[in-house]
């Protein structure tokens, strides 16, 4: 990786351990599609004040910004702009903006409290899958009294994690608590966790997926995983199969989820992100009996750690170090 390019002024100046700067640094909000000063306006920092766009009198001041699908020219007003902290683990919607400075620093939440609440959305997806309970929610609704057979048992389920970073180490430690085998997908070897099996290198996904009877997503968005979750894909999965998809909208071919489960293939999925967000009204998902739809709320990170993370790494790039969470630009993750 580069050396980090030093900030040029306005910086922050070095202050006695466990203060804040005597002049915060200013940041602004680019988005196309969130108000994110309404949205994060009361999470604040000693150390960073930020800005709407049109409420910045100087942009040479600016020296970072605060992202969610940033417009295609957003970062041009900012000549002195080093930091791009997305407000959430993806980052490929700063890293598509055609905008973004060559030497800008990309920074994502990194949260264990974020994965917990990922672990524990999983946890439950497995949960309701492996114990049929769109099944009990119908038979609630007609008023019915159904004793199913005894399922599978844990140990007999094999459950697929696509990804083995923060999120998906959390997600495969919570599924093995519930007693499930659990076999996971990284891109590199990676020590794995007890009870998990990790697959590394060429086709990890493909392999991970032929043993999966419920297979999770949470892998990060790059040219490699885009459209991964494809007709090929799931025709590798064994027949009767579920997917959770909580990773990125861009990886699943939604077309090829629909023909997989139509034709009994796939036995059932739940799917919390889309391509499109929120889906049309029109969006067959939305009245597929095998479809669990969330609207894109697996996991969060809380506001003020946002911004604390993002004042973070402004400071660390203003003392000449590399921020906890910078990205890998080549790597996009």
């Amino acid at each position: 990786m580069n050396a980090i390019p030093p900030l040029q002024p306005p910086v922050l100046e070095a202050a006695p351990e466990g203060q804040a700067p005597a002049e915060p640094a200013i940041g602004v909000y680019l988005s196309s599609q969130l108000d994110l000063k309404e949205i994060f306006g009361e999470a604040t920092d000693p150390r960073l004040v930020l800005l709407r766009p049109e409420e910045v009198e100087d942009p040479a001041a600016v020296v970072c910004a605060l992202c969610w699908q940033p417009p295609a020219d957003g970062f041009d007003a900012y000549p002195n702009l080093k930091v791009a902290g997305s407000i959430a683990a993806g980052v490929d919607h700063i890293l598509a903006c055609p905008s973004l400075p060559r030497d800008a620093i990309v920074t994502r939440v990194r949260d264990d409290s974020q994965a917990d609440l990922m672990a524990g959305f999983a946890a439950f997806h497995v949960v309701w899958h492996h114990r049929r309970m769109d099944d009990f929610v119908e038979w609630n609704r007609q008023g019915r009294w159904v004793r199913t057979d005894r399922p599978a048992e844990p140990c007999d389920t094999t459950v697929g994690v696509l990804g083995y970073g923060l999120m998906g180490r959390a997600v495969a430690r919570a599924v093995a608590a519930l007693g499930f085998r659990v076999v996971a997908a990284a891109r590199t070897p990676a020590e794995a966790d007890p009870g998990v099996e990790v697959i590394a290198g060429e086709d990890a996904i493909g392999r991970v997926a032929e043993r999966a009877q419920i297979l999770i997503n949470v892998l990060p968005l790059t040219e490699a995983t885009r459209d991964a979750l494809d007709a090929a894909l799931f025709a590798r999965m064994p027949k009767g199969a579920c997917l959770i998809h909580i990773g990125r909208g861009e990886q699943m071919v939604e077309e090829d989820l629909l023909a997989a489960l139509n034709s009994g293939h796939l036995a059932a999925a739940s799917v919390d992100v889309f391509r499109r967000e929120p889906p049309g009204d029109d969006h067959p998902f939305w009245a597929h009996p095998r479809v669990f739809v969330t609207p894109h709320r697996a996991s969060d990170t809380s506001r003020h750690a946002t911004v604390r993370q993002l004042a973070d790494a402004v400071e660390a790039v203003a003392q000449g170090r590399e921020p906890a969470n910078r990205v890998d630009r080549r790597k996009g993750y």
